[in-house]
């Protein structure tokens, strides 16, 4: 006597439902990372261009300049906190982020992006 081998259909409904909900879950949520990223990423310029051996307003002014090309919404010039640990300037963006996933269920994600020369 053979056993059927494979997948059942509710099985199969089943995996695709959690996949395709998996993959709505993520499609939210990324554009709010993607965002962060460009965050530490114009942090690294500003850090590897010796920007942030300036002055408060001219960190500021720079980091605009390079959000304005990143299309970044979240974190804005005034958003950055510039502190001196150790004879070293550290800029830091802290922000939160509520994204709707289901209903009036959401997702508030913090994120910090730190820089320091």
């Amino acid at each position: 006597m053979y056993r059927q081998r494979g997948v059942s259909l509710i099985g199969l409904i089943v995996t695709l439902a959690v996949l395709g909900f998996l993959g709505i879950m993520a499609a939210k949520l990324l554009p709010v990372y993607l965002e962060y990223w460009s965050v530490k990423k114009i942090f690294a310029a500003m850090v590897n261009n010796g920007e942030l051996n300036a002055t408060v307003p001219e960190i500021r002014h720079s980091y605009e300049m390079r959000n304005a090309i990143e299309d970044g919404q979240s974190v804005g010039g005034r958003d950055l906190e510039s502190s001196k640990e150790g004879g070293q300037t550290v800029v830091t963006a802290e922000w939160s982020v509520k994204v709707p996933m289901v209903a009036n269920v959401s997702a508030c994600i913090d994120f910090t992006a730190t820089a320091s020369q």
